[in-house]
């Protein structure tokens, strides 16, 4: 049983209640009423004390903050001085801020983007503060406007995965910095197809029935983006090796047309053709400039079948090497004169 006097010491003696609270700060919680000096004293020992204490003074919040801010959970209806103190120090603490003010807001962002998720109906202004930062924070925002959108897929582009419904401006944004980022947008329109294959011919890839304008822009820039490509027209083909010879590999049962065009191109593309005609192996071996080349493109020609062009093969191999030997006979006079 507490005797009245000692009770007495405890709620009049500002004296005993100080010693007191400096063996232990949490004995706060047994003063009624204490005065701001008792307040400090406890806060100063230990900051989380503050939660003890009924509507503790602005002074006292600060020595409670400025040692822990997170002690800052504790206080109801923190001073705005105090708010930024806390905020400075670590910037998601917001999150225990009942209707922080726009300039607390800011400072929060300012010190850590990802604050952005704990502010409910953050302005436009600290909206697009958060995005400048980190574009992908848009998640945490919504119905953010077109500005916001815009400045989110500047700052970094796959932010458009967190969209919905950007407008075309934002979308052109976003394909203009990462083609492949066209996976993120739904029924994009022509003229975001070909922005986005404008930077990257394989973006065709995510793209549902491309019309041939766009298959032709894809595979100009990039003649292997055709293997994306079902059933493209001979047009489409053409262009592709073009391009790029070795795409024929992905052209099913390409025409004598598309095969002539890339062994004329490089005469190693015969090798990714499916059975190609006698034509095509005869224009493959006639494009072979040296011995090397011939001795190679042998290997892929079906002999057995074309015969004719085994023949034709001896008959270049021999005509080589009179032509090297001729060579050497003319070198060898050269020196001598």
């Amino acid at each position: 049983m507490i005797s009245k006097e000692e009770l007495l010491k405890w709620q009049n003696n500002q004296s005993f209640q100080l010693e007191c609270i400096r063996q232990d700060a949490y004995s706060i919680q047994y003063i009624n009423n204490p005065s701001e000096k008792v307040q400090s004293e406890a806060v100063k020992k230990n900051e989380f004390s503050i939660q003890y204490i009924n509507n503790p003074s602005e002074k006292v919040q600060l020595i409670a903050v400025k040692q822990n801010a997170y002690s800052i959970q504790y206080i109801n209806n923190p001073f705005e001085n105090v708010q930024l103190i806390a905020v400075k120090q670590d910037g998601e603490l917001i999150r225990f801020i009942s209707n922080p003010s726009e300039k607390v807001q800011l400072e929060a962002i300012s010190q850590d983007g990802e604050s952005a998720q704990y502010i409910y109906k953050p302005s436009e202004k600290v909206q697009l503060e958060a995005v400048k930062r980190d574009g992908e924070l848009i998640q945490f925002i919504h119905n953010s406007s077109e500005k916001v959108q815009l400045e989110a897929v500047k700052q970094y582009g796959h932010a458009i995965r967190y969209i919905y419904k950007p407008s075309e401006k934002v979308q052109l944004e976003a394909v203009k910095r990462d083609g492949e980022l066209i996976r993120f947008i739904n029924k994009p329109s022509e003229k975001i197809q070909l922005e986005s294959i404008s930077q990257d011919g394989k973006s065709i890839q995510f793209i549902h029935n491309p019309s041939e304008k766009v298959q032709l822009e894809a595979v100009k820039r990039n003649g292997q983006a055709i293997q994306y490509i079902s059933n493209p027209s001979e047009k489409v083909q053409l262009e592709a090796v073009k391009q790029n010879e070795y795409a024929i590999e992905f052209i099913h049962k390409p025409s004598k047309k598309i095969q002539l065009v890339a062994v004329n191109q490089n005469v190693y593309s015969i090798q990714y053709i499916n059975n190609p005609s006698f034509d095509v192996y005869h224009e493959a071996l006639n494009s072979c400039e040296n011995q090397k080349k011939l001795d190679k493109i042998i290997k892929y020609i079906d002999i057995e079948k074309y015969p004719e062009l085994y023949e034709k093969y001896c008959f270049m191999s021999v005509w080589n090497n009179i032509n090297n030997c001729w060579k050497l006979y003319w070198y060898r006079d050269f020196l001598k004169n």
